[in-house]
């Protein structure tokens, strides 16, 4: 196994295709609250737009050799965009600052876990996010059922705000080091 990390621009996020519909349909097999909400949930719907909507975007892909086997898609976006017709994703109230960091979306094929590449990624993402001065507020939303990202994201320094969608998503917030 050899792994490479890959910071992409936004022009490329065509890369993240196949693996952004993997992950819809992983958190629809974990799921145990309305998972048929994943119906509609691809790369289309959510990657694309989450692009367009933030202010900064950061894509890493991760290669095995030529063949993509993993990526994180965090941004910095205002934290009114987390209002919308979907949902309401935190007390917009709590949140001092006109921007918000989040971790946005994060998958690694299932051959390629336990090997460290989850940490790597994700200690990416934080240095990137942690670099803008007008956020403080970082957020991480994990699907119902996807229990092993709940856990390696606490043990990374996020702990557990609240649930939104009567559970179906679980809503983690830092504004702190991350580990």
């Amino acid at each position: 196994m050899n792994l490479i990390y890959e910071v992409i621009s936004e022009e490329k996020i065509e890369y993240c295709r196949d693996l952004c519909n993997e992950l819809m349909a992983f958190q629809k097999s974990k799921a145990h609250i309305t998972p048929e909400l994943f119906d509609s949930m691809n790369f289309d719907t959510r990657l694309v737009p989450s692009v367009k909507n933030a202010i900064h975007n950061y894509i890493v892909i991760v290669k095995d050799a030529d063949k993509i086997v993993g990526y994180v898609y965090a941004n910095i976006s205002p934290k009114e965009v987390y209002s919308n017709s979907f949902a309401t994703f935190f007390d917009l109230s709590s949140v001092e600052k006109q921007n918000v960091g989040c971790l946005s979306q994060f998958y690694i094929k299932e051959k390629y876990r336990k090997y460290g590449v989850g940490s790597i990624l994700f200690k990416m993402s934080m240095n990137w996010l942690k670099q803008f001065d007008d956020v403080d507020d970082y957020f991480i939303y994990v699907s119902n059922g996807n229990e092993d990202a709940l856990e390696f994201y606490k043990r990374k320094g996020f702990t557990v705000s609240h649930d939104i969608l009567d559970g179906f998503i679980t809503v983690l917030r830092s504004n702190q080091e991350f580990k």
